[in-house]
Order: structure tokens, then sequence, then C-alpha cells
């Protein structure tokens, strides 16, 4: 029983030992990892993804590496501006391991290390720079920070891909004062925007009066032109018109029995005109041989006879002029005798 007892603890042992062993000379690496491995305290080699054997208390893996992107937390830290001004900045970084060796011996925590040297780059960029263009050169600061890190970080096979301002906050009284400016400016703004809104609207309605005035003498001057035209050409209908109708008139008269028509229509008119004296004025003038009727017709027969006879009306001699006339009073107006029977010219 003792001796069977035996073979069993060391059966027991035999099994713990080979499992133990078989832990630690099997290693499988996740992807996107990266082992490093010492051999009696040197340096022996990189593992990357997948299944690797080891020696038994030779190999030992020192270094466990993630290959992936890896962001870290920058904490907040005051800076001081140019224009002395104090701001507390923070920050986001991301880097990536590229070489797993270097970052094993190359520095004994890169995170601290790096995290380190952004403080004090960001602090270097934010003191060469004024409060107000801190918030405009967010983009100008990142690069000269990654720019610093890059020159530190390549020996220590790291990489580092941007960096990122996350907040500036200035003081409350600077936060106060530049809510006053913004708002200060804000108001500026408006006024010029109303007043250049006023001068734009003056200017407006100036053009718009200017162009009124200019349509209004344009309209007045085309209807002056076009009464003017519109008169003329009556003028010329009526001239056309009257020329037509003397020239009608004169051949009448030349026709038989012409004159003694011209003789009949001019006592006729004679008569209407004579009867509507003295009712619109209170004064008239009358010529003295205003009953001489014959004498009348017999200078109105001669005129149209001058118009056949040019030679005959140079040579005749025009009855002497009637003597001045005197005002009749209205009350009592004359009135002449009826006028005598017309007689042939010849009797």
């Amino acid at each position: 029983m003792e001796t069977v007892s035996a073979a069993l603890v060391i059966a027991v042992v035999l099994a713990i030992f080979a499992i133990v062993v078989v832990v630690k000379t099997a290693v499988v690496v996740p992807q996107q990892n990266a082992y490093v491995v010492e051999r009696l305290g040197k340096f022996h080699a990189v593992l990357d993804a997948g299944f690797h054997v080891l020696f038994p208390f030779i190999d030992v893996i020192r270094y466990r590496h993630t290959l992936k992107e890896q962001a870290v937390d920058i904490p907040e830290q005051i800076c001081i501006t140019k224009d002395n001004v104090q701001v507390a900045v923070d920050g986001i970084l991301y880097l990536k391991v590229l070489d797993p060796q270097r970052a094993s011996y190359g520095i004994a925590d890169y995170y601290y290390a790096i995290s380190q040297l952004a403080q004090t780059a960001l602090r270097s960029e934010i003191g060469k720079i004024d409060l107000d263009r801190t918030f405009e050169e967010r983009t100008h600061i990142n690069g000269m920070v990654i720019t610093e890190l890059d020159k530190a970080t390549g020996p220590w096979g790291i990489k580092v891909l941007r960096y990122e301002i996350k907040n500036i906050t200035p003081p409350k009284d600077v936060l106060a004062a530049m809510e006053k400016q913004m708002r200060a400016e804000r108001e500026k703004r408006a006024v010029v925007l109303t007043s250049e809104g006023e001068r734009d609207a003056a200017i407006n309605n100036a053009e718009g009066k200017k162009q009124q005035v200019i349509k209004e003498s344009e309209a007045a001057r085309q209807r002056q032109i076009n009464e003017a035209e519109g008169q003329a050409q009556a003028i010329l209908s009526v001239a056309q018109a009257t020329a037509e109708g003397l020239r009608q008139v004169a051949n009448a008269i030349s026709q038989t029995g012409g004159p003694e028509a011209v003789q009949l229509r001019v006592a006729e008119e004679y008569v209407r005109e004579f009867g509507k004296l003295a009712k619109t004025t209170n004064t008239v003038i009358l010529p003295a041989n205003l009953s001489d009727v014959g004498s009348m017709i017999a200078l109105a027969t001669s005129v149209l006879r001058a118009g056949k006879e040019p030679e005959q009306v140079r040579n005749t001699v025009l009855p002497p002029a009637a003597p001045p006339t005197r005002p009749l009073p209205r009350a009592s107006p004359v009135m002449p005798p009826g006028p005598p029977p017309l007689r042939p010219p010849g009797e």
C-alpha cells in the first residue's frame, strides 16, 4: 500500500509539472498584440499574433504591448498666455506602438513620459500667443505639439498620431470681460447694419424719386409733343378742309347763277348777325350806313369779281371809309328798318 501511494503521488507531481511546462512553453498571442520574450534575462524575440512554444524556465514573456491606436487623456493644466492671462487647458493624445522592443527598453513608462512632454509643449505654445488668438489657433497649436512629441518619441518606438485641445477655460473675470466685449461688438454691428440699411433705403428712395421725376418729365414732353402734333394735324386738316371748301365755293361761283347766290347768302348772313347785336354786351358800335345793305352786297360782289379780274381790282377805287361810330345804350337799342328788296346787279 505504501508503494502504491508513493507511485500515485509521483504521478500526480509529474502531471502537475507537465501542466506547468505546457503553460510556460505554449503561448498564444492575440491579434494586434506583441509579446517581448527574454531568454535568461536578455532580449530574445518579439512574438507576433499566433501560437508560439517557449523553452521552459529559460524563455520568459517580459512585456506585453498592444499595437492598436491608443487615446491618452492629458490632464488639465494652467497655462499663461503672451498677454499674461492664466487659462486652464486640457487635451487628448492619440498614439500607437510601432516598435515593441524600443517601447520596452527605450523608456520605462512611455504613457507618463508622453503625457508630461505634451503638457510642457502645450505650455510653451500657449505662451507664444495672446488670449484672443488661442481660440483661433487651435489647429496651429495642435500641430506644433505633435511636432515636438515626434522628436522625442521616435527613439521610443512610439508614433504620436494627433493631439487635440479639448477645453480652454479662462478665469471668470476674463470671461465676463470677453462677454462684454462680444456684446459691444454685436451692438456695434447692429448699429452699423441699421445705419447701412437706412442709408440704402434713403439711396433707394432718392433713386426712385429721381426716376419718377425723369419719367414724369419724359411723359410731359411726350404729351406736349403729342398735343402739338395733334394741333398741327388739326390745323392742317382744318386748312385742307377750308381750302377744299373755298375751292368748291369758287367752282360753284364760277358757274351760272353763282354771283346771285353769293349775294343772297351774304344778305342772309348780314341780317342774321345784325339780329344778334346788343344781346350779350351793354354797348355796341354800329356803322353809319348800317341800313345800306345794297352797298355791302355790292362790295362783297366786287371782291368776288376781283379774284377773276385782278387787273380791274387794282384800278377799282374803294368807297370812302365810314365815319366814326358812336356807342348806343343797351336800354334803347336802335333797330334798323327792314332791308330793301334785292335787285339784280345790272339794274
